[in-house]
């Protein structure tokens, strides 16, 4: 099988990383979510804990432009710049080779470079998204819906604010699954069915 890059856009709680990390471990290749911010604050000497602030974030809000109005010549442009780092690393890691990208616009930042999969996971049980962000990132069973709709709009902001494309959208993607009807292993099942597809 020849081996492609596949970009892999979720809703929160979803398993996006789980998936990821099941395809990363049977086709032998890295997968990379919040590692890219690490990387991308290393190569272009950016912090860390701010890329984190920022990460899959809507930056054009106006609430974003309120507090950086009279900001020192330059921060206003910190987001773009953020962005920008982003996308750079992500290139390079697929020039690099084959690869898992989570999130961070990665179908956007390719479109015309190379070769990949674009999949989309959702998940239509609640229920079931509750437990993986309480067990995944430890939110608090109460907090849980509202967290997950603030996370999942963020996304959104952010894929639209960057991209000509619309986040979620079906015709956008080359593969939808729905985790919480299929499951994990099933989803990376018809992603690795997808990739002998594109061969």
């Amino acid at each position: 099988m020849e081996k492609i890059c596949i970009v892999i856009n979720r809703q929160y709680a979803s398993g996006g990383r789980e998936i990821a990390r099941i395809l990363s471990e049977r086709l032998s290749i890295p997968f990379y979510d919040g590692r890219l911010l690490q990387m991308a604050a290393e190569e272009y000497g950016l912090s860390h804990g701010v890329l984190k602030d920022y990460d899959e974030k809507k930056m054009g809000s106006l609430l974003y432009s309120i507090a950086t109005n009279g900001a020192p010549a330059g921060q206003h442009m910190l987001p773009y710049t953020i962005f920008q780092a982003q996308s750079e690393t992500i290139r390079r890691l697929a020039e690099a080779g084959p690869c898992i990208l989570i999130g961070r616009c990665a179908d956007y930042v390719l479109r015309d470079r190379c070769k990949f999969l674009n999949v989309f996971i959702y998940a239509t049980s609640m229920q079931k998204r509750v437990k993986r962000a309480m067990e995944a990132d430890g939110v608090s069973e109460k907090d849980a819906v509202s967290y997950i709709t603030k996370k999942d709009r963020q996304r959104k902001e952010h894929y639209n604010f960057h991209t000509d494309k619309q986040w979620g959208k079906m015709s956008e993607y080359d593969l939808c699954l729905n985790s919480s009807a299929i499951g994990y292993e099933a989803c990376a099942d018809a992603i690795m069915d997808a990739l002998k597809g594109m061969e």
